[in-house]
């Protein structure tokens, strides 16, 4: 057993991984990632946007509105 890599920092996750550059995702990417992960956004799905209309069961919430809104967007 190799001691030196089982209790490298890397795998402890000290290492600083955010500080490489990575190029499999754009930073337009990773910032929709860093939104749609969010607790502030999350908590839109609480939040009634739309009433449905009499004899309709279809209630849209803020969260379901802005997922639907960003992609008609793209």
């Amino acid at each position: 057993m190799n001691w030196e890599r089982l209790l490298s920092s890397r795998r402890f996750g000290m290492e600083e991984y955010h500080t490489e550059n990575r190029h499999d995702r754009t930073e337009y990417q990773r910032d929709y990632d860093r939104l749609i992960f969010s607790s502030p956004f999350r908590r839109l799905q609480n939040k009634t946007q739309v009433f449905p209309l009499p004899g309709s069961v279809f209630v849209h919430n803020r969260l379901t509105h802005s997922l639907e809104v960003s992609s008609v967007g793209r």
